[in-house]
């Protein structure tokens, strides 16, 4: 078996925790990922998100550049005087 096949017949609750290793860092039972493994289960993470066309918002690593507006939550014009206490 290739690894592209391994990963066509990876199942959803695998893929979930081998993502969740890369992302804490240890296993379900609390074992520590070592780094070999890290990089070995981040690969297969990223195949199985391609493969099964996961929208990109919710691969791996998404980084979400687009600009949006910051909301004040003070009114333009408040004029409400603020105290300092000591």
């Amino acid at each position: 078996m290739t690894y592209e096949e391994l990963i066509k017949r990876l199942d959803p609750t695998v893929y979930r925790s081998l993502r969740r290793a890369v992302e804490l860092g240890k296993w379900p039972d609390g074992r520590p990922v070592s780094e070999e493994q890290r990089q070995i289960c981040m690969e297969a993470v990223i195949h199985y998100e391609n493969e099964h066309h996961i929208p990109e918002k919710e691969r791996v690593g998404y980084i979400d550049r687009e600009r949006k507006e910051l909301q004040d939550s003070t009114p333009v014009g408040d004029t409400t005087p603020i105290r300092i206490l000591n």
